[in-house]
């Protein structure tokens, strides 16, 4: 444990935006999870899954919660699913 007064409050504010980064990639993983689902289920809602996820993967590229070649893998195999069901 700190015993300084700054290292106490660094140690308070690190574990705050911790936990807000967690909650913020923990939606970001549940948008791409329910867009995959969507997908692969072929529901009329999977287009619209696909982009918001697509849409909370960009953003959370802009705040450094994840890598963008990270974000652009998962949005690559996201519409690769997307194109092959709207082939079909």
């Amino acid at each position: 444990m700190p015993n300084k007064e700054n290292a106490k409050k660094a140690l308070r504010q690190s574990r705050k935006r911790a936990l807000t980064n967690r909650m913020k990639k923990d939606a970001v993983k549940r948008l791409v999870k329910d867009a995959r689902a969507d997908v692969t289920s072929q529901k009329d809602t999977a287009r619209a899954s696909v982009l918001a996820a697509i849409k909370a993967l960009d953003r959370a590229v802009q705040r450094k919660l994840i890598k963008k070649n990270t974000a652009a893998r998962k949005k690559s195999r996201l519409m690769k699913r997307l194109n092959a069901l709207a082939a079909k």
